[in-house]
């Protein structure tokens, strides 16, 4: 593939699924896209692929630990985009999730389970 997106949760199963062994079956013209969480991709071997040139480039939404930290080398990767893990952050979202927070709390308070958990 020439692209490999990641939007998957962060379970057990794909805790590191992409990890040296994957990188390394990419071609070394695939990008690859996290927009899923960061453990997904064992960072370590991320670093070392794009380094090497194992692999063309990576748009990262999220890393192992967020915030990256400032001496972490994929900020000055030249085939490496990061972007802030906030995709969901829209207008809509900040106008209602007070609201939202506090619909559930007294949901919570009440004794009921079923919590609401989107905006509709």
């Amino acid at each position: 593939a020439d692209f490999v997106a990641l939007t998957c949760p962060l379970t057990p199963a794909t805790e590191n699924l992409i990890d040296a062994k994957a990188l390394a079956a990419m071609k070394p013209s695939a990008y690859l896209v996290n927009v899923a969480r960061g453990k997904v991709v064992n960072e370590p071997a991320l670093v070392e692929a794009l380094g090497r040139g194992g692999i063309a480039g990576a748009a990262l939404d999220c890393v192992w630990q967020e915030p990256l930290a400032a001496e972490s080398t994929l900020w000055s990767a030249p085939n490496v985009l990061i972007t802030p893990h906030t995709a969901g952050e829209t207008q809509q979202y900040e106008d209602n999730v007070i609201d939202l927070l506090l619909e559930n709390l007294e949901r919570l308070w009440r004794g009921e389970s079923a919590l609401k958990n989107r905006f509709v």
